[in-house]
């Protein structure tokens, strides 16, 4: 017999302990049939104000992770979904694809990650040259710069927000945001991309999209969308940018 509730699909989300948006967002965004249960990826020190910091919330991490998967699979979930953005960027195109090898091989799902979230909606829509904002020191936009790179997009723009702990992405405002878009926006860049699953970027991406007319790809909102697009539901929903609506 089918989930009651999740009749459809029943996704298990990793995330960080200290993520407070990815989880309401996933809700905002929910179609009928289809629910997300997380495992929260336990953070000991969320301090991340330099590089090393942000590479001892990587370690922490990769640590937790096969334990984090195990619990979650108890729910029996159809289908995996990284609820964090960072750790599928590192080491770039080959980084990514030894952390998805990881997650199936201990959960024996398949799972949508953040980075080929994006770069499926990038080449669903044409674009080359893109400009990108994160919350991520300077060695979190490196590993950004580097997967899109060695994918063929051109980072002709970046601006990391510098957060100095992992709980602090989620109190960036909405103006911040604003500001962030529009300073690595220009006439000659085809998309702009939102890293980082704790910054809430899903509503103001879907209105970004009609002043700047080019389409604004907000992490949380592409990783649902490839979730489930891979799991056969077309499901249209608005709000939450052009991919969902329109794609």
């Amino acid at each position: 017999m089918p989930d009651v509730l999740g009749w459809r699909r029943k996704f298990g989300v990793l995330a960080p302990s200290t993520n407070t948006v990815v989880e309401p967002d996933f809700a905002r965004m929910g179609v009928p049939g289809v629910t997300a249960h997380f495992g929260r990826i336990h953070i000991h020190d969320q301090n991340m104000g330099d590089d090393a910091g942000m590479d001892r919330l990587l370690e922490q991490i990769r640590g937790e992770m096969d334990a984090t998967c195990a619990r979650v699979l108890t729910c029996e979930p159809d289908y995996m979904v990284m609820g964090m953005s960072a750790e599928t960027f590192w080491g770039g195109v080959e980084g990514n694809q030894q952390f998805v090898r990881q997650i199936e091989e201990a959960t024996g799902l398949q799972v949508a990650t953040g980075a080929e979230a994006c770069r499926r909606a990038l080449t669903l829509n044409g674009a080359k040259r893109i400009g990108v904002v994160t919350p991520y020191q300077p060695i979190g936009d490196a590993n950004v710069v580097r997967f899109f790179g060695e994918l063929g997009f051109e980072v002709a723009a970046i601006k990391g927000l510098r957060c100095p702990t992992a709980v602090s992405i989620a109190h960036v405002p909405e103006s911040d945001l604003r500001a962030a878009l529009l300073e690595v926006d220009s006439d000659d860049i085809d998309a702009l991309v939102q890293c980082g699953t704790n910054l809430s970027m899903v509503r103001l991406a879907d209105e970004a999209e009609r002043w700047l007319s080019k389409p604004v790809i907000a992490i949380n909102a592409a990783t649902w969308w490839m979730a489930l697009r891979d799991n056969g539901i077309e499901d249209r929903i608005e709000g939450a940018g052009s991919l969902l609506r329109d794609h």
